[in-house]
């Protein structure tokens, strides 16, 4: 039985995070890290963005720190005892701690019954297999048009590759765009090339002849030689669970990022959080959360009792065009769109009762906290007063 004074499940960037903020007030407690993945910590956006414009491999790692962390890597914790505080991994191993953070991530959806040949892209392995594939091959179909599929498909097309996009809905990220840029978008990326298929579903996939054969409901037929899947993920509670944490679209912490067991604590894209600027809870899956937030866990189980106030912003990558964004992108909403060149540079507002609750940066740099603010203030709004208010 190996004890530590912190405890770490999960080997991503919210563990890594909370590393340093342990460190930053406790520079001697043992602390351990245990991960599913062999290997240590790395960054992964830029596994469907910079590695694919020639940065180097080596350039995800995040830093070696050297802040005395027994890292056990290749091994799965699959029972927590809250009332032992203990944690077995599937080597039968057993650790005790005395403050314990679950950073497990979510897990990527998958089709139940298609050919296990498709990579669900998520991990550095995914990238190296896709690289790999995409050294020699040509002809790839990219399943998804949301956050991975688009930044993927936009990624082969620019390293000259054949793609053909299959998703369900009718236009790429339209569960996130105001319908008038996601159908953009959709002649955006033909324009790249892309074959897009919107509103359609794959019904099967199988090999023959070397070849990875796609067949969609509606009877399409693609030959290619590789097959990414960006179907999004699930939190990965089943920890959470068995330890008998309060779980509600992930393990549901508090201001201080505690869970139900007020010694156990949870961070990153498991985390179900209340934002104080929204007024609601939600879970964020992108790498701002999952760094602030971590660092925050870190510091509060080394003794501090600080508030999570911190409300996340997201960016992606397609082809020449980009964003960053910040609370609640749901087409849904009232919408107004302030473009200074439409669908190629400007600000997308979304209100619910005249309100701000999200703002769509596109190819506008360097306003992030200007946009928090707007939805902090809560300040009611018109198509008036928000046009011209952001500009970079």
């Amino acid at each position: 039985m190996k004890h530590h004074k912190y405890l770490i499940v999960g080997g991503g960037m919210t563990a890594d995070s909370a590393i340093h903020g342990i460190r930053k007030i406790d520079q001697d407690g043992a602390i351990a890290m245990i991960c599913e993945e062999r290997h240590l910590p790395y960054d992964r956006p830029p596994l469907t963005k910079s590695l694919w414009k020639g940065a180097p491999f080596e350039s995800i790692w995040r830093s070696a720190h050297g802040l005395n962390v027994a890292m056990h890597l290749g091994k799965k914790v699959v029972a927590v005892d809250p009332s032992k505080k203990t944690a077995t991994d599937d080597a039968g191993n057993v650790y005790t701690y005395e403050k314990l953070l679950l950073a497990t991530g979510g897990v990527v959806r998958r089709f139940p019954d298609l050919d296990d040949s498709i990579i669900y892209f998520r991990t550095a392995d995914d990238y190296r297999r896709l690289r790999e594939l995409s050294d020699h091959a040509s002809d790839f179909v990219v399943i998804g048009g949301g956050f991975i599929g688009s930044e993927i498909a936009a990624a082969l097309a620019m390293s000259d590759k054949r793609v053909t996009m299959i998703f369900p809905e009718n236009a790429i990220g339209a569960r996130v765009y105001p319908p008038a840029l996601a159908e953009f978008l959709n002649s955006y990326y033909r324009e790249k090339g892309v074959n897009v298929l919107a509103s359609q579903t794959v019904q099967s996939v199988r090999n023959t002849g070397g070849k990875t054969v796609v067949t969609t409901v509606n009877g399409t037929e693609i030959s290619v030689d590789g097959v990414v899947a960006g179907l999004g993920i699930l939190p990965n509670t089943e920890l959470a669970a068995q330890a008998g944490l309060a779980v509600d679209n992930g393990i549901v912490v508090d201001e201080f990022l505690r869970t139900s067991e007020p010694d156990i604590y949870a961070a990153g894209d498991v985390a179900n959080f209340y934002s104080a600027i929204l007024e609601k809870r939600m879970r964020v899956e992108h790498e701002d959360n999952a760094n602030t937030m971590g660092e925050l866990a870190g510091r509060n189980m080394a003794g501090q009792t600080d508030v999570y106030r911190h409300q996340p912003f997201f960016y992606s990558d397609l082809f020449d065009l980009g964003y960053e964004a910040v609370g609640e992108l749901d087409p849904g909403l009232d919408i107004v769109e302030d473009w200074q060149e439409p669908f190629r540079k400007g600000v997308i507002y979304y209100l619910r009762d005249s309100r701000v609750r999200g703002v769509l940066l596109w190819n506008t740099w360097g306003q992030v906290p200007a946009a928090t603010q707007l939805i902090a203030d809560n300040a009611a709004h018109t198509r008036e007063t928000l046009l011209g208010r952001i500009t970079d």
